[in-house]
Parts: C-alpha cells; structure tokens; sequence
C-alpha cells in the first residue's frame, strides 16, 4: 500500500479534522428552503493547510439522521483522522451544562452540543489530540465538567467588552499567560500578548483536569487552558486563525504546531503498535505452519 494513501503510515500527510458550523434556517436567498447547512470558515482551513496538514470537516449527525450513524458511527472519523480541531460558532447550549438560559436570545446549539461532545470524547479516548476555538474551548471545558458565563456583560460587573458586532475579529484585547504553563513554553520570550476577542461567554467553573494558561488582562476571565488527563487537548478563547499577517497579534503558528508535533507523536505511536502486532502474527502465522508441516510428515511416516 502506498504510504501516502496508508492511513496507518507516518510519512503520509497528517489529516485533521475540523468540527462543522450548523445553521439550522439558512436565509431564502441561499436557495436551501429547509435544509440545514453545514461549514466552515475558510481561515480555519487555511491555519491546518499552511502548517503542511490536510483539513477535513467532519459533518455532523444527529437524531433526524441516527440512520447514517449506524452505517459510519463518530468513532469511524476518529479512527481515520490524526486530530480534531473545534472551531468557533453558535453559543453552547446552557442545558449542556445544566442551567437554563438567562435570557431567551442565548439558547444556544444544543445539536451541534451532541456532536461535538461525541466527537471530542473520541478522540480524547484514543488520546488523539484536540483543540479548541472560542467555542470550542467552551465546550472542552464543559465536556469535563464546566460551567460558563452565559453573558459576561451579564454576569461579571466591571469585565471589559470582549465582543462587539461593528469591529468583530478587529476588537482586540491583551491575556497574560500563567509562568510555567505549557503556553509559557510555547511563548518563552512573551508575558503579556494581544488576541482578538469575539466572545460574550466565557468559563466559569473551571472543568475537571482542567488548568488555567491565561487570563484576560484587565478582568481575569480564562482565556487559555490545558488538559492534565493523558493525551493532548487545549482550548483558546480567542482565535489565532484570523492572527496571520497581523504583526501585532499572537503568532498563530507555535500553537498549531505543537498541536501537530503530537497528532505526528500518538501516530508514530500507533504505528509501532500496529507493526509489531504485524509482525508478531506474522510469526505466529509462520510456526503455525511449520507445525502443521511437521505433523503432516510425522504422520506419513
């Protein structure tokens, strides 16, 4: 089998999938009368495509069409993907992390909750490597037993805007990274680094095996953070897609990759496995013929 082609080989292109945006009512003038949609942003792509990986959304599945989830089920993405990236989009549905909504325009995309829930355990069990965007890092921290801000202008007196529908991926605002953290490693030379800022939810209780790697400047909300657990997740709350060719901004490269030095180490990994369990039945298959072929001659005899 060619190594390129191989899903199992560690010289072919690494593929890493990309979680989909859902819009459920797609404006007349698209032409999709009561179809959903599924998508992505173009730059999240282009973040996977410049580091010399191949991006792939994975389109999502829920309960009207449980029939093509029995055919290919979630775990099938993440046996043929190396690593998962959750972008960002609608708001986590409150019921996600059992609270009601505090206000009726913030409900919420508990569809798209459901799959990408799915979809991160898989990958985390097989210890395939995630991280999350804005949303995304939401959802990781919820997944592990989080809660969020549902409103930040809401629910934290003094916080400063961190969204703002005029300048969207053009607000920005400064983080601080906690000394130590895996950022801080990834960032040695940097402290104190300007982000862009389209969010008005944030964390709030923080997610089990979770830890802090930055925080808002001014107000302290998470901005950053780590999986402790075996394997590799991290969450960012801003977005280093839209950071390319702006000076100013975080440098977008570092984390993406880190993120692919271990999507490249846990196949090096299986590799290995799936070779020495190869050539072990290979052996095996080899003394069981040369038994038989002993017994055989044993009993003309």
């Amino acid at each position: 089998m060619n190594v390129r082609t191989d899903p199992s080989s560690p010289r072919r292109p690494l593929r890493i999938g990309i979680t989909a945006r859902l819009m459920h009512e797609p404006p007349p003038e698209l032409g999709f009368r009561n179809k959903r949609l599924q998508y992505l942003e173009q730059s999240i792509a282009h973040w996977i495509i410049r580091h010399g990986a191949l991006a792939f959304m994975v389109p999502a599945v829920d309960a009207e069409s449980m029939r093509v989830e029995r055919v290919l089920p979630v775990e099938s993405y993440v046996d043929a993907l190396d690593g998962l990236v959750m972008q960002g989009g609608a708001d986590v549905a409150p019921a996600t992390y059992g609270q009601e909504p505090i206000d009726p325009r913030w409900p919420g995309d508990a569809v798209r909750d459901r799959y990408e829930l799915a979809l991160l355990r898989g990958f985390l069990d097989q210890r395939k490597p995630v991280i999350g965007i804005c949303r995304g890092h939401q959802l990781l921290n919820v997944a592990l037993g989080g809660t969020l801000h549902q409103d930040i202008g809401t629910q934290v007196p003094g916080a400063q805007a961190h969204v703002d529908s005029s300048l969207y991926d053009e607000l920005y605002h400064e983080v601080t990274i906690v000394p130590g953290s895996t950022l801080d490693r990834l960032y040695p030379n940097e402290r104190t680094l300007r982000v862009t800022s389209i969010h008005h939810q944030a964390i709030d209780r923080l997610g089990d095996g979770l830890v802090v790697e930055a925080r808002s400047s001014s107000d302290g909300l998470v901005e950053a953070v780590a999986w402790t657990g075996k394997g590799y997740a991290r969450g960012v709350q801003w977005h280093p897609e839209f950071h390319a060719d702006k000076a100013t901004l975080l440098a977008s490269s570092p984390i993406m990759l880190d993120f692919l030095n271990a999507a490249a180490e846990r196949r090096r990994k299986g590799y290995e496995l799936f070779v020495g369990a190869r050539e072990r039945l290979s052996r095996l298959s080899r003394w069981v013929s040369a038994t038989r072929s002993s017994v055989a001659t044993a009993v003309r005899r």
